[in-house]
């Protein structure tokens, strides 16, 4: 893929200087009070706002799509059955019954036919195929109900760079989750309160829904120099009949789709048509989003500020152009914004 010059983009072109202190480790108390930097993807300009503020950037008619999905309390930590060594798992997506693909660490420990125990014996788990690096599939073995059983052994799967402990695990979920099944929370929809989504739909504006299941792949880092040689992991989307008929009757009158969050962008951008026109389906998506990419019908976008070299960033600068999407960076660096998971915000009109 080449850029407007003609030149191979790499990743190293998704590079920055980020400060490990602008990492956000803990949410803020009121989700709505965090920082918004308003990015215009033609002109590059920008304007620093308060995150409660984007009902003043939304127009009646324009449509908001959430990603009602749940976060899974998805962590496990086990006990190899035969010799008692610890274990973590971290479920990654459900393949059929009671097989999941999971990441386990030490990898090494978790052959073919392994068996571990959790919770006393409440929950085992056996290895039945190996996947890639540290990735299994492994069959669980339990009585009563998975979830309830999950709920009572499993801790929230918080990404690595947030090493302090999550008092409350709802400040992990976004206010309209609904639909367990994800190993990470879509992020971006965790600034909007009830309250919020009330007032915005007072104002006359939609509110549509989507379910993407987010697994670890979205963060996975891009281990290839050129960037459209890396391959995106699958994951599962479900759009119905329902909310389909906003998001077309939203187009049709004139309105824009505003995609809150990098997932519910991506499943727009799977499930659209060429002429912008979307159908309730269900599936899988591995689509990579990066600069040179036409979009079919996503017009604007709220996302967190993502990793530097990540599929997030390139996503990003696929909407608004490389160029003005590392600008906005660099100034939501020397001004201080808070990056990642619990950080501020950008939209991107």
């Amino acid at each position: 893929m080449k850029n407007k010059e003609g030149v191979n983009l790499n990743v190293t072109d998704f590079d920055f200087y980020l400060p490990e202190e602008l990492i956000a480790q803990h949410p803020l108390k009121n989700r709505d009070e965090a920082r918004l930097l308003v990015l215009d993807k033609k002109t590059g300009e920008t304007e620093l706002k308060i995150f409660k503020n984007i009902i003043d950037l939304l127009n009646p008619g324009d449509c908001l799509v959430l990603n009602d999905t749940r976060v899974i309390p998805a962590r496990l930590i086990g006990e190899k059955k035969d010799s008692g060594g610890k274990m973590e798992f971290l479920l990654l997506k459900r393949l059929e019954g009671d097989r999941w693909e999971t990441l386990v660490k030490p990898g090494k420990r978790a052959k073919i036919g392994t068996e571990f125990v959790f919770g006393d014996g409440m929950l085992k788990a056996k290895v039945v195929d190996i996947v890639e690096e540290g990735n299994r599939i492994v069959e669980f073995q339990y009585d009563g109900i998975f979830e309830q059983v999950l709920d009572r052994l499993g801790q929230m799967p918080l990404p690595p760079y947030i090493k302090e402990k999550l008092e409350d695990n709802e400040s992990y979920q976004t206010v309209y989750s609904r639909e367990l099944g994800s190993a990470a929370a879509p992020t971006a929809g965790l600034h909007f309160t009830k309250e919020l989504l009330k007032d915005i739909q007072d104002k006359g504006i939609n509110i549509a829904y989507l379910t993407l299941h987010v697994g670890l792949g979205t963060f996975r880092p891009v281990k290839v120099e050129v960037i459209e040689e890396h391959k995106m992991h699958s994951e599962f989307y479900i759009m119905d009949e329902q909310n389909a008929s906003i998001i077309n009757n939203t187009r049709k009158n004139g309105g824009r789709v505003v995609a809150v969050g990098t997932t519910s962008c991506r499943t727009l951008e799977t499930i659209a048509g060429e002429d912008g026109t979307v159908n309730a389906k269900s599936g899988w998506t591995d689509i990579f989003i990066y600069p040179g990419y036409k979009f079919k019908i996503v017009d604007a976008l709220i996302t967190n500020f993502h990793l530097p070299q990540s599929t997030l960033i390139m996503l990003v600068s696929a909407l608004a152009g490389r160029e003005h999407i590392m600008k906005a960076y660099e100034q939501a660096v020397k001004e201080r914004f808070k990056f990642f998971s619990f950080g501020d915000a950008m939209f991107i009109r």
